[in-house]
Order: C-alpha cells, then structure tokens, then sequence
C-alpha cells in the first residue's frame, strides 16, 4: 500500500478541493444544487480517487485510479471556466484557484505517464 499523503498530486489535489470549496461558498443560493454542488464534487474526486488508488496492490490498479482522478480535475477546469465567465468567482480568487488546477493537472498527468508502461511503436518491434 502507498502512502497518498506524501504524493505531491495528493497534496495538490487537496490543496484544489479546499479552495473550490472556499469559493464556491460564496456562489448565488439558487446555485447549491448546481455549479456548486458539480464543481464540489468534482473537487473531492480528485484526491479520493488518488487515495484508493494508493489503496490497491496492483501497480495497474494504481494507474487506472490516478487516471480516473484526471477526469474530474479536467471537468473542474471547465467548470471554474464558466463560473468564472458567469460572474461568481471574486477576481482575487480567479488566478489562485487556476494556478492550483494547473499545477495539479501537470504533476498528476507527469505521475500517471511515469507509471505507464512502455509501447512498442509497431506491433512487430520487440525493443524494449
């Protein structure tokens, strides 16, 4: 089992997950069920799909947990996009929360293609 907590993506992901949450505290009441709820969910995502998959024993299982958590980090790009773009987001917050998914999208892509494992190019080529 693999320490998540020590994982920079981890780390990362959860540093993302606090500030969604701090800013979507102040979005429109009639938001709750919606942008706010979404990008909240999305948020969690990120880092418990990071922290299962350091829970499993394959190395392949770890891979596909950390590669299911680049989904929801890429939706809540968009996501914070639009709120942003809708009015939601206060100016202060635009470039520290866009600074964090960036760091955390490059960090957790640069852990996922160090893990997977290597392809010939053509399906005859045996080179390793």
């Amino acid at each position: 089992m693999r320490e998540h907590a020590k994982l920079r993506a981890f780390q990362l992901a959860d540093e993302v997950t606090v500030l969604i949450y701090r800013v979507t505290k102040g979005f429109p009441k009639d938001e709750v069920y919606g942008l706010t709820s979404q990008m909240r969910r999305a948020a969690v995502s990120i880092p418990s799909n990071i922290v299962e998959g350091c829970a499993r024993e394959s190395q392949a299982e770890y891979l596909r947990f950390l590669e299911i958590a680049f989904g929801p980090l890429r939706e809540l790009h968009y996501q914070f996009s639009l709120a942003t773009r809708l009015g939601y987001v206060r100016e202060p917050d635009v470039t520290p929360c866009n600074e964090a998914m960036n760091e955390a999208s490059k960090v957790l892509s640069a852990l996922i293609r160090s893990l997977r494992p290597t392809r010939p190019l053509y399906a005859n080529d045996q080179t390793p």
